[in-house]
């Protein structure tokens, strides 16, 4: 269960000292409020008995769980890492490798050979020794993992996007009330949120800055994540269902596709430019044109998304080498725009002027929201992503719907989905999966 490995940094930044410093001077402050409130059966106890250490737990060892591991041990020096899960224990074993490569955690890492687990249900056994668990499997086991570590009573680090059908989103909405029920910190994946040049332009925006929003187009134009390998290369006697995680991005069920998988960060965008308001409804076009043998995942598709006030949003996305790559985003107001450009984050008034340029520090995000996450635990105002996760997961699935078969999807619709791609995979490796053939709009019905 792994997530590709992007250009997410996982070494000590040159604010570490600084922020050490005051993890160590506060700590104790803080570990005292956490206790306090945990005294007047305010909150959950999240510390291993007996003394003021968090113990994580990584689910999930690919690039992005590597990354998020590394996040948590320099958010934290109270932190260790005490268990690792992967489909493939030997991907858990290489995630460790490189972790205790970092000099400034490695103390920090106390994972025994009986810690590290492989298997379709190893997150079980992380879960129960944790008290923060980071899930960065592959998004169509996200629903389930995420419902039992909130079950456990543990808090969430869950990578983006939470689920890969609407049956899915409605569990993780049923485990977002949950977690809020039980007072537990829920992180999501969706770092942009965390990146203080993203925040200041979409504060300005949702302050009013360039008036009422009346348009958004974002894009995520790049090359395939996981290209599908040749049939021919799969080993004699594999079951389908490990052939199918070995090659996870490239089933609808697993992955969501690139625009659920990936292009759910530019659906953010969109969602947060619109303050995180639900999409009523939402039309596409897409297909498939590089034949990808044995996959099922379309390489582009362009959303259409209305809101309720007549706005609307757009979003391109395509996954083919050798073309104009972009990742970008445009919000049109009707006293201004504001944009996610290349040379930075701007506003400009309606005739072009710019009246607006962040200038600002510019902190790495993925270590930003650990350290926020990390910190929202100690003191006992926890952060909870949960509300606005599920929205931007909704979204980039009903645009997906919309592309497979070519309809219009309401939001309506989507809530009174109980359609589910995720096989029963309680019979591990040997679980049955069906092959889904590549959607036809027009033609498929609901996906």
């Amino acid at each position: 269960m792994t997530e590709p490995t992007t250009n997410q940094p996982t070494s000590t930044s040159s604010t570490d000292e600084s922020r050490r410093s005051f993890l160590k001077s506060g700590s104790a402050a803080l570990a005292g409020g956490v206790a306090a409130s945990n005294l007047a059966g305010l909150t959950p106890s999240v510390y291993a008995a007996g003394s003021d250490i968090l113990k994580v737990g990584l689910v999930g060892a690919g690039g992005r769980g590597t990354g998020a591991a590394s996040q948590a041990l320099h958010a934290d020096e109270k932190t260790e890492l005490v268990a690792v899960a992967d489909a493939f224990a030997e991907r858990a074993v290489a995630s460790l490798g490189r972790l205790k490569a970092d000099k400034s955690i490695v103390d920090q890492i106390k994972v025994g050979d009986d810690d590290i687990h492989g298997g379709l249900d190893g997150y079980k056994a992380v879960i129960e020794k944790s008290d923060v668990v980071l899930l960065a499997t592959p998004p169509g086991f996200r629903p389930m993992q995420f419902k039992a570590a909130v079950d456990a009573g543990k808090h969430v680090f869950t990578e983006k996007p939470m689920a890969t059908d609407l049956a899915g989103v409605q569990s993780v909405f049923e485990t977002v009330a949950k977690s809020k029920e039980k007072n537990l910190a829920v992180l999501a994946g969706f770092c942009w949120r965390y990146d203080f040049q993203k925040k200041a332009l979409f504060e300005r925006v949702l302050d009013g800055e360039i008036g009422d929003v009346r348009a958004v187009y974002g894009t995520y134009l790049t090359s395939p994540v996981k290209p599908m390998p040749p049939a021919s290369t799969r080993p004699e006697g594999m079951s389908d269902i490990e052939w199918m995680v070995r090659n996870w991005y490239n089933y609808t069920w697993l992955s969501g596709d690139g625009l659920v998988e990936q292009a759910c960060h530019t659906c953010d965008w969109v969602a947060w430019a619109m303050g995180d308001r639900p999409a009523q409804s939402v039309t596409a076009v897409g297909g498939r044109q590089l034949p990808a043998e044995g996959g099922n995942i379309f390489d582009h598709i362009e959303l259409n998304f209305v809101w309720d006030n007549d706005a609307r949003g757009f979003l391109a996305q395509r996954q083919i080498p050798g073309c104009y790559n972009e990742n970008l985003c445009t919000i049109l107001g009707t006293k201004g725009t504001a944009k996610i450009e290349r040379r930075g984050s701007t506003i400009a008034d309606l005739k072009g002027n710019r009246t607006w340029k962040y200038e600002g520090p510019k902190p790495n995000m993925y270590q930003q929201e650990h350290d926020e996450f990390f910190a929202s635990i100690r003191s006992g105002n926890y952060i909870n992503d949960g509300d606005r996760m599920v929205n931007s997961t909704m979204m980039a699935i009903m645009g997906r719907v919309a592309g497979y078969t070519g309809k219009e999807v309401t939001r309506k619709m989507a809530m009174n989905s109980k359609l589910s791609l995720v096989p029963d995979i309680s019979k591990g490796w040997d679980s049955p999966v069906e092959f889904v053939p590549t959607a036809l709009p027009g033609v498929t019905q609901f996906v």
